[in-house]
This record gives C-alpha cells, sequence and structure tokens, in this order.
C-alpha cells in the first residue's frame, strides 16, 4: 500500500481491451461486457494519480446517476499548521469538483489526530500540539479553506467528537483489527525500524484514528496527496472490519515547492499562499523553474489537459516563450483567488519593479522590539517580522542571499541590526518596511 507515481487507469478510465489479432468481433463482445463509464467519470479521474478500486467508484458514481444518494466524500486535514497554500488548494479543488457533481463533502478538522502528529513521511517522531495551538490553527483554517470550498455545500465535523468518547476497551477494539507487520509495511515506519529510529506506539495509533473518522462518517470516497497513501487504504481495511461498506480512495500528487526540489511547505519557504496578496502570487509564479510549469499548469491553475498539452507543445517547439507563459499563468493564479482586475494591476506592478527596479508603491510596515537593545539579531527579526517561521529557516535564508537590509546583501547570521527605520527585502520579490524600536 505505498505510494503510486503513475495513473493507474486510462484516459477515460474505460478502455476496450483485446490481443493483437483478436479481430473485430472480440473487440466488440469485449466493449459489449463492460459498462458505461460514469458521466462525471473524466472530472473525477482529472489529474488523480490513483484510485482504488476504480470499478467501485465507477459503480458508486453510475448509482449517483441513477438517482442514487450522493457520495459522502471525506478529506481530513489536520491543523498543524495556520495557513493554507496552493499545495493544500490540490485537494480542495477536487472536493469542489465532488460538490459541483451534487456530492456531501465531508471535512473532517482532526483536532483529535493532530494532537497525536501525523507520522507520514518523518524520519523521527512529529512533536505533538497542545489543544490551545490546535484550536488557533482550526480556525485559521476554517476561514481559508472556504476559499475554495462551498461553505453551505460542506459537512464539517471535528474527529474529537467521537475519538475523544472512547474509552480503552473502544480503543483496544480498535487496534485489535490492524497488525504490527501490516503497520511496518510502510515505508517511513520501515526505514526508522531498519535505522533503529525510535517508532513510538502512538505513532501507531494515528493511521488506526484516521481511519476510524471513515467510519464515523460513513465514507464513500476518501481524497489525499500520495503521501497520505497508506494511512486511507488503513481507512478502507478498518471500515471492513467494522462492516461498513469501504470507501473508494483517490489520491492526489503533491505539489513541488517553487524551489523546484521539495514538497511546498510554508516552513521551507516555497510556498504560494492562499491568502499572498495578488503581488506576491504573481511574482511567486514567475520565479518557478521552467520545469515546473507543466505541473503547475495542473495542479496550480488548473488548466484543462488540452491547453496544458498545447501550452507544452508550444514551450517544446519554441512558439511560446516561458516567460510569457508564466505570465499568463500568473495573471490565471490571481484570477482565481481574486479577480480579473488584481491579475492584471499584479503584473504590471510585477513589471514596474522588476523591469524597471523600482520598490513597490505601497510596502508593508511592521515594528519590531530589540527589548531595550538598542539592536536586534538578522535571524531573531526575520522571525519577529513573519519572514521566516524559525530561527533555522532564518538563518538558512541569510546564508542563501535572500536577504537584503537598505538595499545591501546580508550574508552573515551573526549580523545585527540597529534601532530605526529599514527597508528590507526578502528574495526578490518580498518588500517591507521595519521599524526597530
Amino acid at each position: 500500500m505505498g505510494e503510486s507515481s503513475t495513473s493507474g487507469f486510462s484516459a477515460s478510465g474505460f478502455s476496450a481491451s483485446g490481443s493483437a489479432g483478436s479481430g473485430v468481433a472480440s473487440n466488440a463482445a469485449s466493449t459489449a461486457s463492460k459498462p458505461a463509464p460514469p458521466a462525471s467519470w473524466d472530472v473525477i479521474a482529472s489529474n488523480a494519480i490513483q484510485i482504488s478500486p476504480e470499478g467501485e467508484l465507477a459503480e458508486r458514481l453510475r448509482e449517483f446517476e441513477n438517482g442514487g444518494k450522493p457520495l459522502r466524500v471525506k478529506f481530513g486535514a489536520d491543523p498543524s499548521a495556520p495557513d493554507l497554500h496552493i499545495g493544500h488548494a490540490v485537494p480542495l479543488r477536487k472536493l469542489r469538483q465532488f460538490q459541483q457533481l451534487g456530492h456531501q463533502i465531508v471535512l473532517i478538522i482532526g483536532d483529535a489526530t493532530a494532537r497525536i502528529g501525523d507520522p507520514s513521511g518523518r524520519s523521527a517522531t512529529r512533536p505533538q500540539l497542545t489543544k490551545e495551538q490546535v484550536d488557533a490553527n482550526a480556525r485559521t483554517y476554517m476561514d481559508q479553506v472556504f476559499i475554495i470550498l462551498n461553505r453551505e455545500k460542506t459537512e464539517v465535523r471535528f474527529n474529537s467528537e467521537w475519538l475523544d468518547a472512547m474509552d480503552l476497551s473502544a480503543i483496544l477494539r480498535l487496534t485489535s483489527r490492524y497488525t504490527v507487520a501490516r503497520m511496518l509495511e510502510r515505508e517511513d515506519y520501515k526505514e526508522r525500524f531498519r535505522g533503529e529510529i525510535p517508532i513510538y506506539v502512538h505513532e501507531f495509533l494515528y493511521p488506526l484514528m484516521q481511519a476510524y473518522d471513515s467510519v464515523a462518517v460513513e465514507a464513500d470516497v476518501e481524497i489525499g496527496g500520495t503521501d497520505q497513501t497508506f494511512n486511507l487504504m488503513v481507512g478502507r481495511e478498518i471500515q471492513l472490519r467494522y462492516g461498513v461498506r469501504p470507501q473508494a480512495v483517490l489520491t492526489l500528487p503533491l505539489l513541488v515547492g517553487t524551489d523546484g526540489q521539495r514538497k511546498m511547505s510554508k516552513s521551507l519557504g516555497n510556498y504560494i499562499g492562499l491568502t499572498d496578496s495578488p503581488t506576491e502570487m504573481f511574482g511567486k509564479m514567475m520565479s518557478i523553474p521552467d520545469e515546473l510549469m507543466e505541473g503547475y499548469m495542473r495542479l496550480g491553475v488548473w488548466y484543462e489537459e488540452a491547453r496544458v498539452r498545447r501550452l507544452t507543445a508550444d514551450l517544446k517547439a519554441g512558439r511560446a516563450h516561458p516567460r510569457e507563459v508564466k505570465a499568463q499563468m500568473g495573471r490565471d493564479l490571481v484570477a482565481l483567488y481574486y479577480d480579473a482586475a488584481a491579475a492584471q494591476a499584479a503584473a504590471d506592478e510585477f513589471d514596474r519593479i522588476f523591469k524597471g527596479k523600482g520598490i513597490p508603491d505601497e510596502i508593508e510596515t511592521k515594528t519590531v522590539s530589540s527589548g531595550g537593545a538598542g539592536s536586534i539579531g538578522v535571524c531573531r527579526l526575520l522571525v519577529e517580522a513573519g519572514l521566516a517561521s524559525s530561527m533555522r529557516a532564518a538563518r538558512q535564508l541569510v546564508q542563501g542571499g535572500g536577504v537584503t537590509l537598505d538595499e545591501a546583501r546580508v550574508s552573515d547570521p551573526a549580523a545585527v541590526v540597529r534601532a530605526g527605520e529599514h527597508l528590507m527585502k526578502k528574495g526578490s520579490r518580498t518588500f517591507i518596511k521595519i521599524v526597530v524600536q
């Protein structure tokens, strides 16, 4: 039940089969024996990495299209961080497609599971969050998720509703339905076990608790990224053990960050935030490496497949210039989250600043206290001003040449900034006026 990097279905999901030389009659018979694909299949399957099992999902979609009940489509999110980026938008936009087709979205806020910590992809135990941290993150998350989803058509559940109510006997019943051997098939657990890196018992509880969410809400479909494949499939198995009709699983690709190397993450600074300003959104899109353009067309700005293929072919043949295509993508991205006027204004501002080497007309001002010392370390300043998520991230940013103070590059993480007003630039796009008191 590991990650899959290639699609397990044809473009339509239902292609006729037959060996070479089998003849027209056998091909026709093969085609006739197969049920017609659901009318919504191409929309549902678009951009999916894996659908498991395909046949079950197709059958449920056909049932709905023939007058049956809408599917209950589950998406679980642990509020482990307060802000969302366009990488988070990949599953959210798939959920919106299900909504537009008439299905019921069940958004599970993992306020209980967040306190355990998802071990997916981790080489060490994830720090556990307090209830206060989780609740604060959940409030911000809820504000931002409905930038994409239709609030009135979304069923929101907090999994503390059923998980906090479980007593010891209920937890024992749950843990008795899955084996340690199966758990150790999971790649990150396997690597940690081989490397003699501790795996704590509470980490085994995480996929089981997430799986029980599917039992509690009677999910027909669960959506997640490829890094969640194991957890989603555990959900299917636990539903079977509890006598519930098992969910189909639809996994989506992870969006690579603007650095072109790692998964998009706010802590790595390689993200485009859902609440970034139009100028920031446009500028960050302009900064992506050329090799990411095709992926961002599909998952960042959600172009139709025909348009992706045409633009990709034009780029390869030299009929289109990467900069001009990125500019169009930047305008389309801003229009998705703002409007066409904001998109054009962001493009004009980018041209003014980076072609004319200017400074934005409007710059945010932030005040930071030196604590009475009259100066503050540049890394601490970056963290206090919200330009770096941690001291470690701040050091990496400075060492990578990503910080300019009063038009001079800062390369020493130990540098200090005296009290007063300063113009700071992070990367090539983010300008901020800093007042050190």
